[in-house]
């Protein structure tokens, strides 16, 4: 049989010979040298030689500052293309399936025959196809440590191994590519890579648009119309102008602890998404208007051309009239914020003309002309709105208080929260706006602004007002009397809960907000609710917070069913396991099965931007397996949870969640031991994103952000965010006879099976040889115990999960990603080895020449080598 990674080692190995010989290039023979003695070590290590660590470390030590800087850069670049490689070859591996007349597991014709097979039909699977509706929230959040020029130009090395892989070349045309992807992979060496300035929020705001117009804008219609005709396999039409995806975004919008994000900001993020969603609208029509040259039409269409003689060329030439007319005029608005810009602000101006050409196409016989790019422009209409993404705005549920405090002059802030919301009410009752007062702190006038900025736009502009650390229904009521006493806005309101008592709260939150009679009258039969993965998992251990998450969605879906509202649940991941990161699929497939009823919402964060977005394939085979995922979940018989497995379950998430904060909050030297083992201090000074790394300064492990919280420990390698609490409360009951309670969970109950499989994917990643390093070079003596203790614990961790899993060895279901994993680390641990240097000599000798530099070049190579970071 053929080896199915062997494309992909040739691809490293052509990578990576190329990048040697750039190296040995520009930086000479002993630069080169030293990469090939350094990895030759580090392998050895990592087979089993340790008499090679002294050795590797001795090496790495007598580097200096501009040596380590360079190496470090080495194994980083490599590590980066072999990424670049590794996402090709998913691309490729699909593309041989499909030309060998296979289905690819996952997509939405696998599920819908399987399904077919399970004995549901085909009404069924378009009732809840037609339900879907998957809307995808990116997000600035930092952990993209990438510049967006270094972006780009993985972008391209990716498209050259593509034009490689093909079977048509010509000598002469292969050279020439071999030729370009050794020019991009110079350029990329000579390309800075380092940010010397930290990015603002319109400059993420624009990265986060740049996904869209690089992949996104024609992902959709592709992957939309490979679903119909998957669907068609069997026998399900699907109405023309549909499309299951929606786009939000966070960038520019989120101001919760982001002092940079100002109105001027969000007015700004939400014109620009409108100015690019108009100029690929209006590139589109016109070469639509250029190929519909026909004269038959509908008698709807002459009516609306004034009877021309090319009635398609006249209506899509109206409507590239108004298309251009809206880029002038929000031009001038982003040039003068008095202006406000009036024409196309509804996505239904946009899709009528556009539907009259297609009712008049197939009127008069001409369907297949009609699923053409006509076809494509209505799905992206759909999809995509005036303004490509609404943007949601966010805000601290404490600084809304402050605001109607400020506004009033009333004590409203420290008013407790049943006074709060009777107030509120009877204010609300009436539709007079408020009298504010103008003499107001600064930010007080920012939230109120913010309000009357929104209230401004066009009401398509925004997707929902999240109010984050939400904790009761006056919290929700607060954001209400805002819109409509200050603001003149009806954005949909969205708790999120954040804490772990804030998720056990949630269901009772909600049934006190909904038998508010105003509420019911106001939102209607539909509640959209954010549940939060990374302060949970930070407050109480991943575990515990993965299990209160779990009995918060049956909450609130058993709620909703009962209220008989329609539940949208927006689930605010990232990209590590800690933050509720993993694979699409599994995700889906561990929620309950009674709160998937086809919406759902969901955050892309940081580096999972590009690594499910970044390129068009990728982003593709991302949308659809939302779609065929949520679809299976839907109409799969639901594992019957069994009260024995609820109780265990219940039992050893408390104990997680004890050992968890027994560690992280009431020992006394863990925060100082964090700040030392870790890069966490410096991770502050690193220009990769616009918000601070803490919601205040100073404070212990509860005022720093869960993202940096969670990359200062996958830098060190401990991971420790992921499993620490799972491994007490794992040994705990195993201890006490529940071995085979554990396995049947995990061969039977698809929530559990998901969190020990990402638990243990984690512990693969992890290296506590590594982590002893950090330990060994900058903690102080009296604060070693502590690590000592905790590397002990990961070894627990990696015992008790392979008990559960009854495997021998990490990840031995998933041989891929195992060997993956493997032949990353020799290429990642130098990298560590050096940034244990260099931090030793930061915090020795500050800022020398050089070192931060180098520093910044460590976290970049380890993140690129961990993959999933934020």
């Amino acid at each position: 049989m053929s080896d199915p990674l062997q494309a992909l080692r040739d691809d490293v190995r052509m990578l990576g010979t190329e990048l040697g010989s750039v190296i040995r290039a520009f930086e000479g023979d002993r630069i080169f040298d030293l990469v090939e003695e350094i990895r030759d070590l580090s392998k050895r290590v990592r087979q089993g030689d340790e008499s090679e660590l002294e050795t590797l470390r001795s090496l790495l030590l007598g580097l200096s500052v501009e040596q380590s800087r360079i190496i470090a850069r080495c194994f980083t670049q490599f590590l980066n293309l072999s990424n670049v490689a590794e996402q090709h070859h998913r691309i490729r591996r699909r593309q041989e399936k499909e030309r060998a007349g296979l289905v690819p597991q996952g997509s939405l014709a696998d599920v819908a025959r399987r399904l077919i097979d399970g004995g549901r039909t085909a009404s069924e699977i378009l009732e809840t196809f037609d339900r879907i509706r998957i809307e995808v929230v990116l997000t600035a959040h930092p952990t993209e440590v990438l510049r967006r020029t270094i972006l780009m130009l993985n972008r391209k090395v990716g498209e050259l191994l593509a034009a490689l892989d093909s079977s048509e070349l010509t000598p002469r045309a292969s050279s020439r590519l071999h030729d370009d992807l050794r020019r991009t992979i110079e350029i990329l060496w000579k390309t800075e890579e380092i940010r010397h300035e930290k990015p603002s929020a319109i400059y993420e705001a624009r990265g986060g648009l740049m996904i869209f117009e690089q992949t996104i804008w024609n992902a959709v219609p592709e992957v939309v119309r490979r679903m119909e005709e998957d669907l068609e396999t069997i026998g399900i039409q699907q109405d023309p102008s549909f499309s299951p995806f929606r786009f939000g975004s966070w960038a520019g919008g989120d101001r919760d602890g982001n002092p940079n994000v100002t109105v001027g900001v969000t007015r700004r993020t939400a014109l620009r998404a409108r100015w690019l969603a108009a100029v690929l609208y209006q590139r589109e029509i016109s070469q639509l208007r250029s190929d519909l040259s026909l004269k038959e039409a509908s008698d709807e269409l002459r009516a609306m051309s004034g009877e021309n003689a090319e009635p398609y060329r006249e209506v899509l030439h109206q409507l590239e009239q108004r298309l251009r007319t809206t880029i002038e005029q929000v031009e001038r608005a982003l040039e003068d914020e008095t202006y406000q810009p009036g024409d196309l602000v509804r996505h239904e101006e946009l899709r009528q003309p556009l539907m009259a050409c297609w009712r008049s196409l197939i009127e008069t016989g001409h369907e297949t002309i009609a699923r053409g790019g006509l076809l494509d422009l209505l799905r992206r209409a759909a999809t995509f709105g005036v303004t490509l993404a609404k943007l949601d705005v966010r805000q601290e549920a404490g600084r809304h208080d402050l605001a109607i405090a400020a506004a009033t002059g009333l004590p409203f802030d420290q008013w407790p929260p049943r006074q709060r919301e009777e107030w509120l009410l009877e204010q609300l009752a009436d539709p007079t706006p408020a009298d504010v007062d103008q003499d107001l702190d600064p930010e007080s006038l920012e939230t109120l602004e913010t309000f009357r900025m929104i209230g401004s736009l066009p009401e398509e502009t925004f997707g929902a007002y999240v109010i984050s650390m939400a904790a009761s229904p006056a919290d929700v009521l607060a954001v209400e009397w805002l819109q409509r006493k200050i603001g003149r806005s009806s954005l949909r309101v969205v708790p999120l809960f954040e804490t772990l008592e804030d998720l056990q709260n949630a269901r009772a939150t909600m049934e006190r907000l909904f038998a508010i009679d105003w509420y019911r009258e106001v939102c209607g039969s539909s509640q959209e609710i954010m549940l939060g993965y990374s302060d949970s998992a930070r407050d109480g251990s991943r575990l515990a917070a993965n299990w209160a998450l779990y009995q918060t969605q049956e909450d609130l879906a058993g709620l909703a069913r009962r209220e008989s509202w329609n539940l949208t649940i927006f689930h605010g991941r990232g990209g590590t396991i800690s933050r509720g990161g993993g694979p699409t699929r599994v995700a889906i497939r561990s929620q309950p099965p009674e709160s998937i009823d086809g919406r759902m919402r969901v955050t892309e964060q940081g580096e999972m931007i590009q690594a499910r977005f970044g390129l068009e394939e990728i982003a593709e085979r991302t949308l659809e397996v939302y779609v065929s995922s949520i679809l299976e979940a839907a109409l799969t018989p639901p594992t019957e949870v069994r009260r024995e497995w609820r109780e265990l379950m219940s039992r050893i998430s408390a104990t997680s969640a004890d050992s968890y904060r027994e560690i992280v909050y009431s020992t006394p030297s863990f925060v100082d031991y964090f700040r030392h083992a870790t890069p966490e201090p410096e991770l502050g000074m690193l220009n990769i994103g616009s918000r601070p790394a803490r919601r205040r300064a100073g404070g212990g492990v509860e005022s720093l952000r869960a993202i940096p919280w969670v990359f200062a420990w996958t830098q060190t390698r401990l991971l420790l965010p992921a499993w620490l609490g799972a491994d007490e409360a794992l040994h705990e009951a195993i201890e006490e006879g529940h071995l085979s309670t554990l396995r049947e969970m995990y061969e039977q109950w698809p929530f559990f099976q998901s969190t020990i499989d990402l638990i243990e994917m984690v512990l693969a990643k992890s290296s506590p040889s590594i982590a002893a390093r950090y330990d060994a070079v900058l903690v102080p003596d009296d604060l070693r115990d502590l690590g000592e203790t905790l590397r002990e614990r990961l070894a627990r961790a990696v015992a008790v999960i392979g008990k559960v899993t009854g495997r021998a060895n990490l990840l031995d279901q998933n041989r891929v990603l195992q060997r993956s994993i493997e032949v990353r680390n020799p290429y990642v641990d130098p990298i560590n080895l050096i940034q244990v240097e260099v931090l030793r000599r930061l915090r020795e000798e500050g800022h020398a020449e050089g070192l931060f530099e180098a520093f910044v070049t460590t976290v970049n190579g380890i993140a690129a080598g961990m993959r999933n970071t934020g």
